[in-house]
């Protein structure tokens, strides 16, 4: 039995060391001039709200709304909350000398993209995954500020100070006080059996929106770089999807029976592929219980730091030219995988799925979807001029 004492203090000591990833960021930086800047503002859930009941009058909709459980006094002052900070974002710009335009998911085109020379989301990361979707080159910067950094983590958002102080954080831009951070993305080439169609479909249902037309200018290239990941299985999550995985060029093919693959970039590491290989403490402790730890306090701070150690070490830079799947909910008895050996989890520079599913959908950042039926083919991979351009501050 090996000696718990020992083994804590080395495993406390190995998570107060950890360095998960260090990031390799551009130190090449000159000051940051904004003559035109678009502010791509989040759809509060009051304006979605009043779009779904366009017709009602605003004391119906409180009634409706009241009826239906939701806290009306909170609603109307978390949307009020927001606007006062896009206008305080948009007077400040102003007062550098800024052109400034507001749009919303509604009126956001890609001339307007192109026309700015920064488009900067605010709201939370799912304004910034909007924003980012509709500029598909490395050149254009995309700054995200969180517009109520106390009730949410905006993880692509600048850090929540930024948030306060609206004129320190501009000025640091303009004084090139900043690093440049190239964020990869994955780019998705699909063949399929239905011709040339990859018509994009909206998660989301939000009434009166529907996607607008992307160009790609490639054939089978979808219209939408993923810059957390790219998910594809069955439509129906009860529903066992069978696919075929190919990693890093090779002609090895492996027949997979699970809940789906997920595929990630370095900046999706931090959420949807976090959550899926997690390790709880609980689960850490049970394996402790197992091993039969003579102190329970021991066992408790061991389960912790290893679970701690372990999670750190799913994520990685959002710069690596690798890609990290996920085959989720792989099932492993009988013939299944066929053949056996191939991991879980890992990493790869090109990945290709071929689905044998029954009604499929291949997901890029949780927003939109396109059909990914029996013997379509996803060819996954990073490409430098994809990168999305961000910045981090200089401590």
């Amino acid at each position: 039995m090996y000696k718990p004492r020992f083994l804590t203090r080395n495993i406390f000591s190995g998570v107060g060391n950890l360095n998960v990833f260090s990031q390799n960021i551009s130190n090449e930086v000159h000051p940051l001039k904004i003559e035109k800047a678009l502010i791509v503002s989040k759809l509060s859930r009051y304006e979605s709200e009043k779009r779904i009941y366009s017709n009602c009058s605003e004391h119906e909709l409180e009634k409706i709304l009241r009826k239906r459980g939701t806290n009306y006094e909170k609603l109307v002052s978390f949307h009020e909350l927001h606007r006062n900070f896009e206008n305080n974002l948009t007077e400040t710009l102003n007062r550098f000398g800024t052109e400034v335009e507001v749009v919303n998911r509604y009126n956001l085109t890609e001339e307007k993209v192109d026309d700015a020379d920064i488009i900067i989301p605010i709201g939370g990361d799912g304004t910034y995954l909007l924003a980012s979707s509709r500029v598909r080159n490395n050149k254009k910067p995309v700054i995200g500020f969180n517009s109520d950094p106390s009730r949410s983590e905006g993880c692509l958002c600048l850090p929540s100070w930024c948030s306060l102080d609206i004129k320190k954080s501009l000025e640091k831009l303009q004084r090139g006080q900043f690093k440049w951070l190239m964020r990869n993305r994955i780019r998705t080439t699909i063949e399929n059996n239905e011709g040339d169609m990859l018509n994009p479909k909206c998660l989301h249902d939000i009434k009166g929106y529907s996607l607008p037309t992307f160009q790609t200018g490639e054939k089978n290239v979808l219209p939408v770089l993923a810059l957390n990941e790219v998910f594809m299985g069955e439509t129906l999550s009860a529903r066992v999807s069978h696919l075929q995985l190919r990693l890093n060029g090779s002609q090895d093919k492996t027949d997979l029976k699970c809940s789906g693959i997920c595929v990630c970039t370095g900046t999706g590491s931090t959420s949807w592929h976090l959550s899926i290989n997690r390790l709880s403490t609980q689960c850490i402790a049970e394996l402790l219980r197992l091993i039969d730890l003579d102190s329970s306090e021991e066992k408790d701070g061991l389960a912790k730091s290893l679970s701690d150690l372990y999670n750190r070490n799913l994520m990685f830079a959002p710069e690596d030219k690798r890609m990290g799947y996920t085959i989720r909910d792989l099932i492993s008895s009988g013939v299944w995988p066929n053949p056996k050996g191939i991991k879980p989890r890992g990493f790869a520079t090109g990945v290709e799925v071929q689905s044998h599913c029954f009604e499929a959908m291949l997901v890029v950042d949780g927003g939109v979807s396109f059909p990914f039926n029996d013997g379509a083919i996803a060819k996954l991979e990073i490409r430098p001029e994809d990168a999305l351009r961000t910045v981090v501050f200089k401590e």
